[in-house]
């Protein structure tokens, strides 16, 4: 299977740098369904897929140790510009209209190779955390208020995703990542459904290589006097404020 037919369905992994408060288009995706079917393990990573509601597309859950501490990981997570680093297609990334840590937007495309258009996708992104297991949740939701729909690219107008990140011993975190995406235009299901198994596996894994990269080493994550999570302060992030 090559690289660029697999980054043609690309687009159902939206990152970023990557989850919504309320899912009014379509139902959330959920965490413990009885549904899931395991579909292959390859390293530490375990992918699972389910049928979605009123959708042609599978929703998939991926579980995995990755060989990082999860203050590296929430640093990838606070780069705006991270989903090009990681997630398999993603061309164009950034941030805005950002009220804070916990509530902000990313801007990201996705390379279709032709004669597909280019995905784009507006997320809004919440993050939370437990402050008595230390599990930080990430929710995005595909919006489309915040930016105008460009005529070069195919918007993606409904995206779901749910990240959790959990500190375990020995500087490793278990991160597990639900996502059900409709990529719009004229993709078949059965062909979006065939690949949502290659894409998380190579994504995860170049985020393990990401999070390892001596940019997010040094990394803390911010929490307010009850606990709950405000940011991350890292050498990357502090290079960015001070470049004018």
């Amino acid at each position: 299977m090559t690289r660029s037919f697999l980054s043609a369905i690309s687009i159902i992994l939206a990152l970023t740098t990557t989850i919504a408060s309320s899912f009014a288009i379509s139902s959330e995706v959920p965490m413990d369904a009885p549904d899931w079917e395991e579909q292959t393990t390859e390293g530490s990573i375990t992918i699972y897929t389910r049928p979605h509601p009123n959708s042609n597309f599978k929703a998939f859950k991926a579980v995995t140790i990755i060989d990082a501490p999860i203050n590296n990981l929430m640093a990838v997570m606070a780069n705006p510009k991270s989903c090009m680093e990681w997630v398999l297609g993603c061309t164009v990334a950034s941030a805005f209209d950002e009220k804070s840590f916990n509530d902000r937007y990313a801007y990201s495309v996705n390379d279709m190779p032709w004669p597909f258009k280019d995905r784009d996708y507006v997320l809004h992104i919440k993050t939370s955390n437990d402050p008595k297991s230390g599990i930080i949740y990430m929710h995005m939701n595909a919006t489309d208020h915040k930016k105008a729909i460009s005529d070069e690219y195919e918007r993606v107008h409904v995206a779901q995703t749910i990240y959790s990140f959990e500190p375990l011993e020995d500087n490793k975190t278990k991160m597990t990542w639900l996502q059900h995406t409709e990529p719009g235009g004229m993709l078949p299901g059965w062909l979006v459904n065939a690949l949502i198994v290659d894409i998380p596996v190579q994504s995860l894994q170049a985020l393990e290589r990401a999070a390892q990269s001596p940019k997010y080493q040094d990394a803390n994550i911010l929490f307010d006097s009850q606990g709950m999570i405000i940011g991350v302060d890292s050498t990357l992030s502090r290079q960015q404020t001070a470049t004018p």
